[in-house]
């Protein structure tokens, strides 16, 4: 058994359970489904809750989703947390209905420009507070804060994420509110180890959920995941986890049980080596899917976009395959070649640069060039080096 010495942070209750303190690490998943289709919904909620998941989040974006929560809600068996997307004023009608609001500072500005975001962010902690609510400060490294970004290096692509972070915690506290975590994601495993770290050691009161965004399908997803828990939770880094997996929504559950089982192997002192080649070869980062997501057929396309690549494997190539409109357009700008869904089509880009949009049938095809096309070019470089 390891003995593990966590970070002394407070408690944070959400409902009827509690992390943070002494707490056990509470596991967590994220429903997939369109919110307002209830039936699917709620087939979803009651997986994961078999599964045995401590906390449910369901994401809202319209009103239509907020009808859907309200009587999603009064099935669940667990505390359910909400995400609130780019409308945060829908805080009003969701809190009543959640035990946990998780918003986004990159996504305040996207509505009301000419309101600040302390006023924002007041609104919403009037609103969690009058609904006995807790609150998340999720930043993500896709949708940073505009602001924060301008501040440092252009290679720096984590100080801008703990500034966010750290402005929203001051935020807060100034209010008065203190029942709040942080998470700070990203999709490379080793960025969400020295983000959470060097947060942890400037906050180390404040709980923090950890988990690596679009970490894509199994096993790579789940080596992801492995690779960041085990280096922040045996150094006493992390209250809760979500693990983030690309997978049909009957198996959503497998996030909780590959989530148990990181956790009972690190406790143990069973830690899996990484590989030394692990940062190298191809690399497909793949969202889990929630109800943002407009076209089922894009987890059925992420699979195919691993099955139709393998023969790229050798090559340091970063392919992204995104869900949907909110975080698909800026979490595919830093990949060699990405594809966010919309409804009826695909957009596929090289780095930010759109090269065009196709119908989910025409992109592979359109995607395989580009591959060779960037394969050609790997090679060309080590023949010029070579010579």
């Amino acid at each position: 058994m390891t003995n593990i010495k966590r970070n002394p942070t407070r408690t944070v209750k959400i409902g009827d359970i509690s992390i943070g303190g002494t707490n056990p690490i509470a596991v967590q998943s994220m429903a997939a489904t369109r919110t307002q289709d209830i039936p699917a919904t709620l087939h979803q909620v009651e997986v994961i809750e078999k599964a045995g998941a401590d906390l449910i989040r369901i994401a809202v974006d319209s009103p239509r989703d907020v009808v859907a929560l309200a009587e999603i809600s009064k099935s669940a068996t667990v505390p359910l947390s909400v995400d609130l997307q780019e409308n945060y004023r829908l805080v009003q009608k969701v809190a009543p209905h959640v035990q946990k609001v998780r918003y986004n500072p990159g996504h305040l500005y996207h509505h009301e420009r000419n309101k600040s975001v302390s006023d924002k962010v007041a609104l919403i902690v009037d609103q969690v507070e009058k609904n006995d609510c807790a609150i998340r400060i999720g930043v993500n490294c896709g949708s940073v804060d505009p602001d924060k970004i301008g501040l440092f290096a252009e290679d720096d692509s984590i100080s801008p994420m703990i500034a966010s972070a750290l402005e929203h915690c001051e935020l807060l506290d100034k209010s008065g509110f203190t029942r709040y975590c942080v998470s700070l994601k990203d999709s490379d495993p080793a960025n969400v180890v020295e983000a959470n770290t060097r947060f942890a050691k400037e906050c180390p009161h404040i709980p923090l959920h950890l988990g690596v965004t679009e970490a894509g399908m199994p096993p790579e997803g789940v080596i992801k995941t492995r690779i960041a828990f085990e280096q922040l939770i045996s150094a006493g880094i992390g209250d809760t986890i979500r693990v983030s997996l690309t997978l049909p929504f009957d198996d959503k559950g497998d996030e909780i049980h590959v989530g148990r089982q990181i956790l009972e192997d690190i406790y143990a002192g069973r830690f899996r080596s990484v590989p030394a080649n692990m940062g190298s070869g191809l690399n497909i980062i793949s969202c889990p899917s929630c109800s943002r997501v407009e076209n089922e057929a894009f987890i059925e396309l992420a699979h195919k976009v691993r099955e139709i690549t393998q023969y790229a494997n050798q090559y340091n190539l970063t392919i992204a395959v995104m869900g949907c409109r909110v975080n698909g357009p800026g979490e595919t700008d830093d990949a060699d070649l990405g594809l966010w869904c919309a409804p009826n089509f695909v957009n596929l880009k090289r780095g930010p640069e759109e090269i065009g949009k196709y119908t989910y049938d025409e992109v592979l095809p359109k995607l395989k060039e580009e591959v060779d096309r960037q394969i050609s070019k790997i090679n060309l470089i080590e023949i010029d080096q070579a010579t």
